[in-house]
């Protein structure tokens, strides 16, 4: 793309800085991750944050992948020496196995107290990763009724907060936390197109038009259906994204990238992955592909 995308809003600092102080009273990790882009929404700064703390990765959004691709996924997770579980936030599906997850994973602290005579005390676990990747829905889920605010939206959560669950966890639910600088641009535009990144840092013409070459380079099965949702013909990404401009906004490419990326966002195009496990299958960069737009007057 033409402009780098860099997102750091003011209260993401701050939110780290607090994350970093309470990850001392933490039994156990909650890694969220979006199904979609597994790698994409990974922080690379966490594993140095929590150390050899036992952690519980969560794949979320599974009704909008898949579930072949999940099940990949998964497989390559726990090749890595992981532990993985599936969930969707939205319906609770996955949420009774990883409340146990996180129970099992923290009874060692519990084993340890009674070895020195003191009494058993809640399991503490935090539930950590970027903005809009639905850790508060699964919280929320978690906890049986709505505590958290959660939105599809980056950015609604913007402080720590300890909640209770029953007498045997307590949850942190943290803000979304991204590094400072996006050094991977290609994760960075995957996590624009899921909008889990603002979208003042991006222009939405140029990311709709990347997921359309992301399309065509490896969902080709898609294009006929796509073809016949938006009238489209045979033509390129790019001619496509000019004629649905052409077609309802008078021209305007930004609002027809917007209209591409809700549909996709929304579940429209169906289940989607946008990117497989490393060893599954490379991927080859399309970003200077996207760096610019005909002018289709």
């Amino acid at each position: 793309m033409a402009e780098l995308i860099q997102w750091y809003p003011g209260h993401i600092a701050k939110a780290q800085r607090q994350l970093q102080d309470q990850l001392q009273r933490v039994d156990v990790v909650l890694e969220v991750l979006d199904a979609r882009i597994p790698r994409a929404s990974r922080h690379p700064d966490l594993h140095t944050w929590i150390g050899s703390k036992p952690t519980l990765t969560i794949l979320n959004r599974l009704d909008q992948v898949p579930p072949e691709a999940l099940q990949q996924w998964q497989q390559w997770f726990r090749r890595q020496g992981a532990l993985v579980l599936t969930a969707n936030g939205q319906t609770g599906a996955g949420i009774p196995a990883i409340k146990q997850g996180i129970l099992r994973l923290g009874e060692e602290v519990n084993q340890r107290r009674r070895q020195r005579g003191m009494l058993p005390r809640p399991i503490r676990a935090v539930v950590i990763g970027f903005p809009n990747v639905g850790k508060s829905a699964l919280l929320n889920r978690l906890l049986g009724r709505r505590v958290v605010t959660s939105a599809r939206r980056p950015g609604v959560t913007r402080q720590l907060q300890w909640v209770r669950l029953g007498g045997d966890l307590d949850l942190l639910d943290a803000p979304g936390i991204l590094p400072p600088v996006l050094t991977d641009q290609e994760a960075a535009v995957k996590l624009a197109i899921c909008d889990d990144i603002g979208s003042a840092s991006y222009g939405a013409d140029a990311v709709a038009l990347y997921l359309l070459r992301l399309i065509f380079s490896q969902h080709p099965q898609l294009i006929p259906p796509l073809q016949t949702r938006y009238g489209w013909d045979n033509g390129d990404p790019q001619g496509w994204l000019l004629h649905l401009a052409q077609q309802r906004y008078q021209g305007d490419t930004t609002r027809a990238g917007q209209q591409i990326l809700k549909d996709f966002r929304r579940g429209h195009w169906g289940p989607l992955i946008l990117e497989l496990p490393p060893d599954l299958k490379p991927e080859n960069s399309i970003l200077d592909n996207t760096s610019t737009l005909r002018d289709p007057r």
